[in-house]
């Protein structure tokens, strides 16, 4: 690794500990805005009030807000997320049993985003102001504006409960992962296609390419070996962040779909008033687009060499 490099991963990971550090203050402080005793809700309604202000001591919540704090932040800086307020398990525990569902949806989320969203911007500037290019865009104002829950319910209709090609939800064999990985990818799919047709149409005015068509070069050599490169800096930055934002954003799908990833578990949690869990999946999700936001800076130079971090 050469040492500009190891000096700005060293430096973006420096930038990144305040950020981690307020995601911590924000999620510890909004957790306890929600409405309800959290006591009372995990006891249940039928338990003692002695059974309730046990639970509250053994949970740490009848301290002041500020030490209960300084406990939880001294608690994550030791990797130890506490203990389920439901099930009594670690929360890392929890976490881990379901990060591979996430995984395995984001994953595939993006590889169906990034396969058919660059395929259709390149379609569309190859035939800009045609109808080949009106009706990609089309397609992508729609997978903008349909909303992932409502898009998720009618291709469980359609293919589920009326063609029966696919199950309608949970998770075992592959073709669990169609209709939630194309749901969750639709919008995804939709702003690559945006940001390919934008930047590769940018990319196609520029002198070197009128070169190239100059020397003879095809229309489509000249796209592919020489434009869609030169236009990948700013969709390598939308994918980054729309990964990022399939880890931490697949709540409804996971919902929807009983998908068990760790979007339906925040959600269990947060109905439960489960504080530990719901404080762990926030920080984790945190961590992990400060993370895709390095690696997707990191993959600049490697899409072009004349980058520099110095």
């Amino acid at each position: 690794m050469r040492p500009p490099l190891g000096r700005y991963i060293l430096r973006r990971v420096l930038y990144a500990l305040p950020t981690l550090l307020g995601v911590t203050l924000a999620v510890f402080l909004l957790v306890r805005l929600i409405p309800g005793d959290p006591g009372r809700i995990i006891a249940g309604l039928l338990a003692s009030d002695e059974d309730v202000q046990r639970l509250r001591i053994e949970l740490g919540l009848d301290r002041p807000l500020t030490e209960q704090y300084v406990r939880f932040l001294a608690s994550v800086i030791s990797g130890d997320f506490g203990l389920s307020a439901v099930t009594r398990t670690p929360v890392i525990v929890e976490i881990g049993i379901r990060m591979r569902a996430t995984m395995m949806l984001a994953v595939t989320s993006t590889a169906l985003a990034v396969a058919a969203g660059v395929s259709a911007g390149v379609l569309a500037a190859a035939y800009h102001n045609t109808a080949v290019d009106y009706s990609v865009m089309m397609v992508a104002l729609g997978g903008v504006s349909v909303p992932v829950f409502w898009l998720g319910i009618m291709l469980m209709l359609l293919f589920a409960v009326h063609l029966h090609w696919l199950p309608a939800g949970g998770i075992g064999t592959p073709a669990h992962l169609v209709l939630p990985a194309l749901t969750l990818a639709a919008f995804s799919t939709a702003i690559v296609a945006r940001m390919t047709r934008g930047s590769l149409l940018e990319t196609l005015g520029l002198d070197f390419v009128r070169t190239a068509r100059a020397k003879g070069m095809g229309k489509w050599a000249v796209i592919i070996h020489h434009a869609l490169r030169n236009a990948l800096i700013p969709v390598v930055t939308v994918i980054g962040l729309q990964f990022g934002t399939l880890l931490g954003g697949a709540v409804l799908t996971e919902t929807t779909f009983a998908w068990p990833g760790l979007g339906r578990l925040l959600v269990s949690a947060i109905t439960a008033r489960d504080y530990p869990v719901i404080q762990g999946i926030v920080i984790i999700f945190a961590a992990m687009f400060v993370v895709v936001n390095l690696v997707t800076d990191l993959l600049y130079v490697a899409i072009d060499p004349r980058i520099r971090y110095e």
